[in-house]
Formats: structure tokens, C-alpha cells, sequence
């Protein structure tokens, strides 16, 4: 073979190998194209928008009259607490304990008469309120455990009283545990369970009928 018949051997080689690329490639860049728009238009419909107000020939609902959901005038709150937790063989794992109690009322204040506090065994540890403390509408209170205070034990528990003048939607009313300890930490919460609550009459709920 002369070296032109070489030459033109190998010219043809790479025109195969181009061809061959362009066929596989241009396919791949066209798919690889669709797809980025196709992502960037999934994008777009994702990307935050304010809120439009109502335009002027929409009708507004005028005839609608909130009632609050499960109106109630006072309760006692059972909450699950736990200074600590048990992990590994059984070693104790001290937690900080935070109780909160919110206010749901949009309106309306509520009182919290008392926040007592139970060890595992249930016995009393401690009273936290010395008198009444009232929450305004949204408002909130809350009690710390500090993570030493270790008396309540993995079964401590609280009780929150509290009531109000008129019929509330209920509190919120939980317990968050918090620990640490070197690079691991574990935070959790538990919600209030009511065991005993005071109602509205039937007549004082259909007097807040419209």
C-alpha cells in the first residue's frame, strides 16, 4: 500500500469514527437539551408567587360566621414529660424539659391557674405558679426543667389548669425535650391530653348563633 492509498485509508477512518460520534452525540445533545428546558419549566411552576387578591367582579362570601372549633371554657391538661430517657445498657440520658402553654383564642384571654408538676411514682415535685397568670389572645407561657433537675424521671408529668369567661378554642399545651451530649443531641415533644373540661351550656351556644 503507498503511502497516498495509507493516507487515504486513514482519512476514511476518521470520517467513519466522526459519523459514527455525530450519530450517537447529536441525539444525545438534543435529549440532554429537552431536558434542561423540560427542568427549567418544572422550575418555573415551583417558583414562589404572592398571593393575588380577588379581582373586582369575583364575589366575596359576606354570610359566613366563624364559630371556634370545639369552643371549651376550661380544662386540666395531662402532658408526658421526661427529665430523662434510658439508651445503651441502661445508662440515663438527662434531658431539658421546656412546657408550653399557647393561647389559640384570636380574641380572647385565658387564664392559667395552675401548672403542677409529677414525678414518675406520682408524687408532686413542685407547684410552678404561685398565683393565676392570664394569656392574652395568641399569647404564651412556658416552664423550664433544667436538665439537672432530674426528680420527675423518665414518667414526670404535668398538669395545667386553666379556664376562661367565655367559650375558647383550646390551648396548645406540650412538652419539648432537649439534650446533648459531646456531638449527639435529641430533641422530641409530646401533646397534652385533656382529662376533664368544662363546656358551654347548650343555651350559651346557640345564643353565639347569627
Amino acid at each position: 500500500m503507498t503511502d497516498e492509498e495509507a493516507d487515504a485509508f486513514v482519512r476514511q477512518v476518521k470520517f467513519l469514527i466522526a459519523g459514527i460520534v455525530l450519530l450517537f452525540a447529536l441525539p444525545l445533545l438534543i435529549y440532554t437539551f429537552y431536558l434542561d428546558h423540560r427542568i427549567d419549566a418544572f422550575e418555573e411552576t415551583l417558583r414562589h408567587s404572592p398571593l393575588e387578591e380577588l379581582q373586582t367582579d369575583h364575589e366575596v362570601r359576606t354570610d359566613i360566621y366563624h364559630l371556634s372549633a370545639n369552643p371549651v371554657e376550661g380544662q386540666v391538661v395531662y402532658v408526658p414529660a421526661y427529665s430523662h430517657i434510658y439508651h445503651g445498657d441502661g445508662k440515663p440520658y438527662l434531658l431539658t424539659i421546656t412546657l408550653s402553654v399557647r393561647n389559640t383564642s384570636t380574641s380572647s384571654d385565658i387564664v392559667v391557674r395552675s401548672v403542677r408538676y409529677f414525678d414518675t411514682k406520682g408524687k408532686e415535685v413542685k407547684s410552678y405558679l404561685h398565683n393565676p397568670v392570664r394569656l392574652p389572645a395568641l399569647a404564651t407561657t412556658e416552664v423550664v426543667v433544667e436538665r439537672d433537675d432530674a426528680a420527675g424521671g423518665s414518667g414526670a408529668n404535668f398538669l395545667v389548669e386553666w379556664h376562661a369567661n367565655e367559650a375558647v378554642t383550646e390551648p396548645i399545651i406540650e412538652a419539648v425535650m432537649i439534650g446533648s451530649d459531646s456531638e449527639q443531641g435529641i430533641s422530641f415533644a409530646r401533646r397534652g391530653s385533656v382529662i376533664s373540661e368544662a363546656k358551654p351550656s347548650p343555651a350559651a351556644t346557640e345564643e353565639l348563633q347569627p
